[in-house]
C-alpha cells in the first residue's frame, strides 16, 4: 500500500511539474473604449483549449475590487508578470501607483516578449516621476509609435499583407475591420518589420498628405530594455471587439504569440487554430 501511494503521490508531483512548464501568457486589460476586458479572456481561452497554454488575466478594477473599464488607476493580477513568458498588452490611458508601474517596467526590462493591441499606443497619462517617460514611450519606444490620429468613428479599415510569406500571417486572410485607421507612420525603430496594411474606408481625412489612407496595422520590431536585455515585439492597431469574431484576427493575434515565444516553427502551414471557445457576443462600441 505505502509502495502504491509513494507511486501515486510522484505520478502527481510529475503532472503538476509538467503543467507549470506550460508556457505562461499574462494579459494585461484596461482602457476606456474597446472592452479589452472581455477580448483578452477570449484570447486566453483560445490559447488555453487549443493550446495548451496557462494564462493570467489582469484587468482594471474600482475601489470594491469589481471589474470595470473606466477604473483607470488600479490593475488587479499585476504579480503575474514576475514569471509570464510573454505579456500582451491592451491598455488605454491609465494612470497607476508607483508599485503597479514598476511591475509593469521589470517586465519591460526583462527581454521577454510583448504583444501590443490598438490603445496601447497611449496606454498611460499622468505618470510623474521616473515613471513618466512611459506617458510617450510606452508606445512609441516599445510598441513602435505613439498616438498620432485616426480616421475617423464612421470609417472601417480593409487589411492585406504587406508582405509574404511571414509564420504569423499563415492562414491570416485579407479581411475587413471595424477599428478605424491609425496612423502611425514613421513607425519607431531600426527594426520594423511591416506585415499587414490597412486601407480606411469612408475616411473624413484627406487622401494624400500626412494622413493618407494606406497605414501599417501590424508590425514586428525588438525592444531593448534598460538592463541591455533585447525583447521581440509584436504590435497591431487593429483590436474592435467585433474583429474578435473573424477568425483572421484571432489567428493573427495566436501566431504573433508563437512568434513571439520563438516557436514560429510550430506554426501550421495553415496558420494557429483560433476557433472560438464557447460563444462570443461582441459589445457594441462605437
Amino acid at each position: 500500500m505505502r509502495r502504491i501511494l509513494c507511486t501515486l503521490i510522484a505520478a502527481l508531483l510529475a503532472t503538476v511539474a509538467v503543467a507549470d512548464e506550460r508556457p505562461h501568457v499574462a494579459l494585461v486589460a484596461g482602457d476606456h473604449e474597446y472592452r479589452s476586458e472581455i477580448t483578452m479572456p477570449l484570447l486566453a481561452e483560445i490559447l488555453e483549449e487549443h493550446h495548451g497554454f496557462r494564462t493570467s488575466l489582469v484587468l482594471p478594477v474600482d475601489d470594491e475590487g469589481r471589474v470595470d473599464p473606466k477604473a483607470d488607476r488600479n490593475l488587479r493580477g499585476l504579480e503575474a508578470l514576475a514569471d509570464a513568458d510573454l505579456a500582451i498588452f491592451y491598455l488605454r490611458w491609465r494612470t497607476l501607483p508607483d508599485d503597479q508601474m514598476q511591475q509593469i517596467v521589470d517586465y519591460v526590462n526583462s527581454g521577454r516578449p510583448m504583444i501590443g493591441l490598438r490603445t496601447t499606443t497611449h496606454a498611460f497619462r499622468n505618470q510623474t516621476g521616473a515613471y513618466e517617460r512611459w506617458n510617450q514611450g510606452f508606445g512609441r519606444d516599445i510598441f513602435g509609435q505613439r498616438w498620432i490620429t485616426h480616421h475617423g468613428a464612421r470609417s472601417s479599415t480593409d487589411v492585406f499583407a504587406a508582405i509574404t510569406p511571414h509564420p504569423i500571417l499563415r492562414g491570416v486572410a485579407p479581411f475587413t475591420g471595424r477599428s478605424w485607421l491609425y496612423h502611425v507612420t514613421p513607425v519607431q525603430g531600426e527594426d520594423v518589420q511591416t506585415l499587414l496594411l490597412g486601407r480606411a474606408i469612408d475616411s473624413a481625412r484627406p487622401v494624400d498628405g500626412e494622413h493618407a489612407h494606406v497605414q501599417p496595422v501590424a508590425w514586428t520590431k525588438t525592444y531593448t530594455g534598460d538592463t541591455g536585455q533585447t525583447a521581440r515585439v509584436f504590435f497591431t492597431t487593429l483590436g474592435h471587439p467585433f474583429e474578435f469574431e473573424d477568425e483572421n484576427l484571432r489567428r493573427l493575434m495566436i501566431n504573433s504569440i508563437y512568434w513571439g515565444l520563438g516557436r514560429e516553427d510550430e506554426i501550421p502551414e495553415e496558420g494557429a487554430a483560433a476557433d472560438l471557445v464557447g460563444e462570443y457576443d461582441a459589445p457594441d462600441v462605437h
